[in-house]
């Protein structure tokens, strides 16, 4: 602006509307303000009808204010309190409450003798038996027909329940509180879940939840128990705290730690109304305040009472004269849900829909849409417009004479400390409350129903929080680069803006563009970072689209970073039993990948399928989803992949059209590199010791309870040690996720999914490596490559065949020396090939890309194989991704007529050919000591100058693990040497089985025989078993016996032949076992044994062919160490 010689000829300069704040205004007055300086003749006019003229007083030095009175007509104000009063307004929760204000005040005395210790209440009746028996079984969520259970259920008033219930509840609650018995949760939950009680009972002479009372004992388990079933962690007592506050009074700090992590992760804002009104309602008169108690108690604060809309709504329209009714809601799931209850729902106006036009308004709208709203409606019809906050000033409708505010509005809020970025619904400032109410005044008198109090109204803030202020600063200060003058670095130029964003925050933000290779050291954009200002995503989800389109995957990546982008389309029900069913439903969608990312997608292709089928709104109220929220994706889909063709990513035709950059979208593991690329560096890594998750700066992460990962088994009652169990399940030792959220000591991640230790070497880290990246074992430091526990000379040789990669200053993978140089030759070719294909989009694919691309997909699916990851079906269709929402179903990997599997990858450039042959199996995760096997790749390497491309082949060979072992922290984990003859199964999991015999004798012969037979279902498994693992141990135990009796090896397959003298006629083949023990020990002796893979069941009540998790089984077996030989 400032170098434009056509500035001189301009005179003044009218910026309107400058109160909204948004980044462009800003950054355009920081350019006039730069201007003015050098231009002394022109004029600046800064207008607003709610302007805040003292900050710009301050800014722009001393200069005049202008104040023009406006005229617009007069316009009626009914706060709150006004409506409930003269509508009569009232429901279900409200009468409830008044019949139960009278007992509050007993309730609080009872709150108070709990919270002092005074535990000899006279009508608390502690540590009676109880009527029903403690729940000893985990049922699991799931039907037979793998629906939920909860599907059919309603959670019982507690005003409908039997007098025994309440009794009961209330007794278990007072015994746990007074007397910290911790064993009576077991019978609330049973009671939970056998009657229906609500998780959020209240106890009837304290109103204390069973969160309120776990919080304030410090029992955390039970805190993750309740919350994982559904309990709200913002209920009340009578005394006016949440659950929080009960960890606080009583001097819990983790669990205060755990709740605040959940509420900031959550996305609430500061809307309780009913402190404020307990807190500062002095001036309010006996009945206004009796009216907002009542009110606030019976409706959720964080949402919008559409039910009261809908009462406003019919009596403007059956008492007030004629005048279009515009209504502000929060965002577009509002307007939708309104708009559904308008024109299907409600009787009063479905049944009348000739006498209203029903409109939409908000920023995704097209401009033809918009301008039908102007027009006037034909006599007798009334016009309802429906409208985010672009109606206060954006759009104006003349013939509206009748406002609905809600006071609520939805404003992307970033956490600079946690670099959270989250779509929170927060209270209007008072400026925008003013600009609302004036809309109803443009054409004649008009009226403003305000739903929120004059006491909310007068602590609001005076004006919106300025976008620079929370918007997230990478984004920002990509678009500061492209604005700035070249001289002025990014942070200078931010510093000049009205109200600036910290500055070590902005330095942090640009340190992150660096690390994700946006921007270079010297703060210029790359290739790449040019390419991200133009995509209207995030910077990291903009690099995920780029990464999708040159490992050709687009379509599925698309889905998931446009629902990253905009918001988790799941909707949270109130109901706990709902919210256990919501839960459910991402579990149908994860097609067992261990996989968030994968609920997102799966759920917007069912939901695309519903709509093409016609029932796409019943789709969404059986799967807990936002239809809104669906119908704002598929337009940010549209318009990024606009953006991607105007960039010449994708072509109309030929190379590169939409078929060719979705080749590999059917690749579950090709999709998740993508993944892996744009969340790099968000990663944690899986401490099995310690069974937690840690990234760079936390030592114990957790889980957020929304995740699919946080309850693996999904039972009735979630496991004790939740977070523990959810660890122990997880198939790899990475993870990427999409936010962190903190609160003091504890950190919660959402929307995770699990990758293998290769797609991180590949994908993570910056494109050019420092020379020191890959290590030898000479310069590796001993105590991070090798065991201090092994003294053998295996051990030793191991310890000299490895490598250390450093991708940054956290993360670190051992792995085989020579697997270690053929993957990061692989990681290359990759950034050279993705650096190529962001500087010329147009340019033709030449052989060389192609084979690369071929090699890092070969490389991935082998590892994903190995990894024994499930690769579902369908999720790269389109248009129509998939059939049902019911058959999500995922197919797993298999090899094709052999017990192994081979992928022979070779690629070239211009120079030479090297040729990697990745080859996998499952990865060994827990090995018996004694049986350990080391993870390798084994690799050959050959020169060949007369080959110029690449192929990808499948050869029969012998199979191999994993070429990168996950370390057990962040640089610990080790890869050993191959043998240089490997046998059919070397280098393969141990297996263990619980074999279980309904007699003894079957047994004895056995051992005297050395053969066994069982069911066909359990031959198939143990065949498989064989096939594939270096060893396969079976434990013995007859059926109510109360021992084992004994282990053996299994020593063949299992075929056709049948034994005379076999004493089970309806079992199959005959098979042979080794016998390695054959003294019984007693189940005690195994008591503290629980198998991950039985929902963490005890191992001596497995059923037949019980297969036990690899670390169980090695414990289980080390027992018979105690015992003599015979």
């Amino acid at each position: 602006m400032a170098g434009d010689s056509t500035l001189s000829t301009v005179t003044h300069v009218i910026v309107d509307e400058v109160h909204e704040r948004d980044r462009f205004s800003d950054f355009l007055l920081i350019k006039l303000r730069d201007v003015l300086q050098s231009h002394t003749n022109l004029k600046l006019i800064i207008s607003s009808a709610a302007l805040d003229a003292d900050l710009f007083i301050r800014y722009f030095g001393c200069c005049p204010v202008i104040h023009i009175q406006g005229r617009p007509f007069e316009v009626k104000e009914m706060f709150l309190e006004d409506i409930l009063r003269s509508t009569g307004y009232t429901n279900k929760e409200m009468v409830k409450y008044k019949k139960e204000k009278q007992q509050e005040e007993k309730q609080q005395n009872t709150l108070t003798e709990w919270c002092s210790g005074q535990e000899n209440h006279s009508k608390l009746e502690s540590e009676r038996p109880r009527s029903v028996p403690r729940a000893t079984e985990e049922g699991s969520l799931l039907g037979d027909d793998g629906d939920t259970v909860f599907n059919q259920l309603t959670e019982k008033d507690a005003n409908c329940l039997e007098l025994w219930l309440i009794k009961e509840m209330d007794s278990c609650l007072s015994d746990i509180w007074l007397h910290k018995d911790i064993d009576a949760f077991a019978q609330v939950f049973h009671l939970i879940l056998t009657e229906n009680v609500s998780v959020d009972y209240r106890h009837s002479e304290t109103s204390a939840t069973a969160l309120m009372i776990a919080s304030g004992r410090g029992f955390l388990s039970q805190v993750e128990q309740l919350i994982s079933m559904g309990a709200n962690i913002h209920c009340r007592s009578s005394n006016g705290w949440m659950a929080v506050d009960w960890a606080k009074r009583f001097g819990q700090t983790e669990i205060v730690d755990l709740l605040e992590s959940y509420s900031a992760s959550a996305g609430f804002g500061n809307l309780d109304e009913s402190s404020l009104v307990r807190t500062s309602g002095s001036d309010l008169s006996a009945e206004d305040r009796e009216l907002l108690t009542a009110y606030h108690h019976s409706f959720d604060d964080e949402k919008v009472d559409l039910d009261l809309i809908m009462h406003l709504l019919y009596n403007i329209c059956n008492s007030c004269d004629t005048g279009a009714i515009l209504i502000f809601l929060p965002g577009y799931d509002e307007i939708v849900s309104l708009r559904d209850r308008i024109l299907f729902d409600d009787r009063r106006f479905a049944d009348n829909a000739h006498r209203y036009q029903v409109f939409m308004l908000h920023s995704n709208m097209q401009t033809l849409d918009q301008k039908k709203v102007l027009k006037s409606p034909p006599p007798g019809v009334r016009k309802i417009i429906l409208s985010t906050n672009i109606a206060e000033t954006s759009i104006t409708v003349n013939d509206v004479v009748f406002v609905i505010d809600s006071g609520k509005v939805k404003e992307k809020s970033f956490d600079a400390l946690s670099c959270v970025t989250m779509l929170k619904m927060v209270w209007i400032s008072k400026a925008s409350a003013v600009q609302r109410k004036g809309r109803a005044g443009r054409c004649q008198p008009g009226v403003c129903f305000r739903l929120f109090s004059r006491l909310r109204f007068e602590n609001m803030l005076e004006f919106q929080t300025p976008e620079l202020l929370r918007m997230p600063l990478q984004e920002l200060c990509l678009h500061t680069k492209l604005l700035a003058p070249i001289n002025c670095s990014v942070v200078d130029f931010l510093m000049k803006a009205p109200d600036p964003p910290p500055a070590l925050i902005v330095k942090n933000a640009l340190q992150m563009l660096k690390t994700i290779d946006a921007m270079d050291p010297w703060e210029d954009l790359t290739e790449l970072g040019y390419h991200l200002t133009e995509l209207p995503v995030e910077p990291h989800l903009g690099k995920m689209v780029l990464c999708a389109v040159v490992l050709k995957c687009l379509d599925p990546v698309l889905t998931i970073a446009c629902a990253l982008a905009y918001r988790d389309p799941f909707v949270l029900p109130t109901l706990a039993s709902q919210k256990r069913a919501a839960m459910l439903c991402r579990k149908r969608f994860t097609a067992g990948t261990f996989s968030d990312h994968m609920v997102l997608l799966r759920a917007f292709q069912g939901w695309q399928k519903a709509r093409s089928d016609g029932w796409e709104r019943a789709f969404c109220e059986k799967n807990f989803l936002s239809q809104a929220t669906m119908q704002i994706i598929v337009g940010m889909r549209t318009q990024l992949l606009g953006q991607l063709r105007a960039s010449d990513f994708i072509r109309a035709r030929g190379g590169a059209d939409i078929r060719d950059v979705n080749a590999n979208s059917e690749n579950w593991a090709v999709v998740k590199a993508a993944l892996v690329a744009g969340m790099y560096p968000n990663l944690v890594h899986v401490d099995r010791g310690s069974l937690v998750l840690t990234a760079p700066k936390e030592k114990k992460v957790r889980f957020h309870p929304t995740s699919v990962l946080s309850q693996p088994q999904y039972k009735k009652i979630p496991p004790v040690n939740g977070q523990a169990a959810a660890v122990q399940a997880l198939p790899t030792d990475w993870l990427i996720y999409d936010e962190m959220t903190r609160a003091h000591r504890i950190a919660n991640i959402r929307c995770c999914s699990v990758v293998t230790p290769v797609t991180v070497a590949l994908f993570c880290g910056p494109a050019r490596l420092p020379s020191n990246a890959l290590q030898a074992s000479s310069s590796c430091q001993g105590d991070r490559v090798s065991s201090d526990s092994s003294d053998s000379e295996v051990e030793d040789r191991k310890t000299s065949n490895v490598s250390l990669l450093k991708l940054d200053e956290w993360l670190h993978l051992t792995m085989d020396s020579e697997a270690a140089g053929l993957l990061l030759q692989l990681r290359q070719k990759w950034h050279s090939l993705f650096l190529r294909r962001m500087r010329s989009p147009s340019k033709s694919w030449s052989q060389v890309d192609e084979a690369t691309v071929r090699a890092v997909v070969a490389v991935l699916t082998a590892e994903e194989q190995s990894a024994g990851l499930q690769q579902p079906s369908g999720i790269g269709q389109r248009p129509k991704p998939v059939a049902s929402e019911d058959r999500l179903l995922a197919s797993t990997w298999r090899s094709t007529n052999t017990r192994r599997s081979t992928a022979e990858t070779e690629f070239s450039d211009s120079s030479n050919a090297e040729k990697v042959v990745m080859r996998s199996t499952r990865p060994i995760l827990h090995q018996p000591k004694n049986y350990k096997r080391k993870n390798i790749l084994h690799s050959k390497q050959t020169s060949d100058d007369r080959s110029d491309r690449s192929s990808v082949k499948s050869a029969d060979s012998s199979s191999f693990p994993s070429p990168c072992a996950s370390p057990s922290s962040p640089i610990s984990g080790i890869s050993g040497k191959a043998s240089k003859s490997p046998s059919p199964r070397q280098n393969m999991p141990v297996r263990y089985f619980i074999m279980k015999s309904s007699n003894l004798q079957n047994i004895e012969i056995s051992q005297q025989k050395g053969i066994w037979s069982t069911t066909p279902s359990n031959e198939r498994k143990l065949n498989g078993a064989f096939w594939e693992s270096t060893m396969v141990y079976l434990i013995f135990s007859v059926q109510g016996s109360g021992h084992f009796q004994g282990f053996a090896r299994m020593g063949s397959s299992i075929g056709c032949e049948k034994s005379q003298d076999w004493g089970s006629p309806g079992f199959g083949g005959v098979f042979k076992v080794e016998w390695i023990r054959k003294e019984s020990i007693p189940f005690h002796f195994a008591h503290h044994l629980l198998n991950p893979w039985n929902d963490n069941k005890k191992v001596q009540i497995s059923r037949d062919g019980q297969e036990l998790e690899p670390r169980v089984g090695e414990q289980l077996l080390q027992l018979w160490d105690h015992i003599p030989l015979k």
